[in-house]
């Protein structure tokens, strides 16, 4: 998968990230360089609960651009965006919006499961990372991806690491020099060392990946 769900619109350096990349920094040297080169990734936020995970699937391989222009007509259409008001709605009517009808189906199928209990948001701020990943993907049409962003960007997990994600993928090969995109196990080696603070190194490799110069 490419690219997080879009942020807040603003500018603003995250600052917030600054002590957990310069430890990364004293630790690997391709980091301090990349952190160097980039600076601080900009403020990239979601809100916790149903709204905030409705983003995050709109948002999937899109462009930010274009999530942040499907995610305005969404909740100009659905005022609050909530489980209760999307299933008010003809999911027909939501067309216009320019949604997918998977992605249609998996808001309208993530707001009952929500309302029904058989996922529970709130809890899900309260468990371990492990736990609510494997909470959120009950969820039909949300996988790992999406619950992996859903914890580093709308509940700030500070160790989350989205092994999958293409973009991170490209900003590895290109920040270590290898001839291929590292696959699923080479990107977990690869980020071991950055615990405790795999999070940080994610949005610094997404800042990264977006950085002129950097192959896409």
């Amino acid at each position: 998968m490419r690219t997080p769900a879009p942020d807040d619109a603003t500018p603003r350096p995250d600052t917030s990230l600054g002590p957990a990349l310069e430890t990364l920094g004293r630790r690997d040297a391709d980091l301090a360089r990349a952190y160097a080169e980039c600076g601080l990734p900009r403020v990239r936020r979601q809100p916790s609960g149903f709204a905030g995970l409705a983003r995050i699937i709109v948002a999937q391989q899109l462009s930010t651009a274009s999530a942040g222009a499907i995610i305005g007509r969404l909740e100009s259409q659905v005022r609050p965006l909530t489980p209760q008001r999307l299933l008010r709605r003809n999911p027909a009517t939501l067309a216009p919006v320019g949604l997918s009808h998977q992605k249609t189906r998996t808001l309208f199928a993530l707001a009952a499961d929500v309302i029904a209990g058989r996922i529970d948001l709130g809890a899900v701020a309260t468990m371990d990372d492990e736990r609510a990943i494997e909470h959120l993907i009950q969820a039909s049409g949300i996988g790992p991806w999406t619950a992996h962003i859903y914890l580093l960007s709308a509940l700030g997990r500070p160790d989350v690491w989205p092994a999958d994600d293409l973009a991170v993928q490209r900003a590895v090969q290109a920040l270590k020099g290898l001839n291929e995109r590292p696959d699923r196990t080479r990107m977990i080696e690869i980020a071991e060392g950055w615990r405790p603070y795999r999070s940080a190194a994610a949005r610094l490799l997404w800042h990264f990946y977006r950085h002129p110069g950097v192959p896409t």
